[in-house]
């Protein structure tokens, strides 16, 4: 007689407790509706505040998701960017015992694992007092996070941090002693170790020293686009490492209707269109929009433009313009569509991932935070974009003018260049390996088959 085999554990129940913020909560909502399209027998309940609730509660996903709410105990997303040091503290120091009690009412069936954001810093601390596996989903480039980690190098080495600009000096100065970062001038680093944004840095810095207590960490990049980074955190840490990416919604492309801005890219030739976004927390200056709207229409290049809160007053300012504004879009629907040949971006992981699918080439135009690091690869690695240069004099930000935006946006959209012709195809097959890691057996699609199974036997 055979003898029976025992039967692994199934993952039954999945917690996750994404960072309030939009770039925090999309890649983790992709990550788990990626989870329940795998395993029928998983249940997710994806926690986030009431005021959230009401922004994404009605949003489509599969039936296995639900969502449970905390109290309103932090600002208001609509208000977070007037006091972001206090919307920070909020989330840090008022959220921790609601969630706790959250996970003592979930008992049908009670909680077998918790996702957590690592810039949540207190969930692996609760999840340890419940004795709950812990998986930490970081949700941007790998390469950003080895830095953060290694910011002490830094101090080391005669540069960062510090609560103080560095001297002129050294903005050309290279570093290139992080692991999994590229050689890369100072002046290309994150405004994350010096002045006010120093601020934000240092009160998620604990954050970081939490991952070591939890069972696995995960990535939203493809292995592909970032080898020498995953490969230094699959060395450093006792516990798996996965890369899961593009943590975008590239499943559910085609769902949707045929709304107007569709129809309107459909009649445009095709790769002619600049799709422009600056994101949706941080913007420029009103200074600085001025001459990004003067220079862009007077490229008489064909746009697409969205604009949250400034739609009609864009709208005016480009009248009688080549383009269309919108105050919200299918971001990567549209990137994917024939008709646009270029993505003026911010920089944001999640759009600069979406742009990588797409296959899109990106004009860089960072405002804060990960998002410098983010444009120096996808110029001078990946080498599918071009810079928008923002140059400084002292600690005071110079404008770009409209008439530089004017060159450049014509440069970047002329698809009879050499030069835009070998970027748009590096684009390209970019976006081959993105599709590959996702499709059936490449490298995120084994990855998260892998954290399934690797999950199971925690419980």
């Amino acid at each position: 007689m055979d003898p029976i085999k025992p039967q692994p554990f199934e993952l039954h129940h999945v917690v996750a407790m994404p960072w309030p913020g939009r770039g925090h909560i999309n890649p983790m909502m992709n990550l788990c509706k990626r989870l329940v399209r795998r395993d029928p027998n998983l249940h997710v309940t994806y926690v986030v505040t009431e005021e959230w609730l009401g922004f994404i509660g009605s949003d489509p996903k599969p039936d296995q998701i639900h969502f449970s709410t905390l109290p309103n105990l932090i600002p208001s997303e609509l208000v977070r960017a007037n006091d972001f040091f206090s919307f920070v503290d909020a989330v840090q120091n008022k959220l921790e015992e609601p969630f706790e009690r959250l996970l003592d009412r979930l008992t049908s069936p009670p909680p077998t694992v918790i996702i957590a954001d690592v810039n949540v810093r207190w969930a692996v601390r609760v999840a340890t007092r419940m004795n709950i596996p812990v998986a930490c989903l970081w949700t941007s480039s790998a390469t950003i996070l080895s830095l953060f980690l290694h910011s002490d190098m830094l101090t080391t080495h005669g540069h960062f941090p510090t609560e103080h600009q560095p001297p002129e000096s050294k903005e050309d100065e290279i570093i290139d002693y992080i692991p999994g970062l590229s050689p890369t001038r100072l002046s290309e680093l994150p405004e994350i170790f010096h002045g006010y944004v120093y601020q934000s840095y240092s009160k998620f810095k604990p954050c970081y020293d939490e991952i070591s207590k939890a069972n696995c960490l995960l990535f939203p990049s493809a292995y592909e686009l970032e080898p020498k980074a995953i490969d230094f955190f699959t060395f450093r840490f006792r516990f798996p490492v996965y890369s899961t990416g593009p943590l975008i919604p590239f499943e559910e492309l085609g769902e949707a209707g045929e709304p107007e801005y569709i129809r309107w890219l459909d009649e445009q030739p095709e790769r002619s269109v600049l799709y422009i976004s600056q994101g949706s927390f941080l913007s420029t200056s009103e200074a600085q929009m001025e001459e990004i709207v003067g220079g862009v229409r007077d490229s008489r290049v064909r746009f697409f433009w969205v604009a949250r809160g400034l739609e009609s007053r864009l709208k005016e300012a480009v009248e009688g313009s080549f383009g269309v504004v919108v105050s919200w879009c299918d971001q990567l629907r549209v990137l994917c569509h024939a008709a646009v040949g270029g993505f003026w971006t911010h920089c944001g992981y999640n759009s600069t991932l979406e742009g990588m699918y797409s296959g899109v080439a990106m004009l860089t135009f960072p405002l804060v935070w990960d998002q410098f690091l983010n444009a120096k690869m996808i110029v001078e690695e990946w080498r599918i974009g071009m810079r928008m240069e923002r140059k400084k004099s002292s600690r005071t930000e110079l404008l770009v003018r409209r008439d530089e935006i004017k060159e450049l946006v014509e440069r970047f959209m002329d698809g009879e260049s050499e030069e835009v012709k070998e970027m748009r195809r590096r684009a390209c097959h970019l976006s081959e390996i993105c599709r590959g890691a996702v499709a059936k057996n490449g490298s995120s699609d084994v990855n998260v088959d892998a954290f399934i199974e690797d999950m199971t036997k925690m419980v």
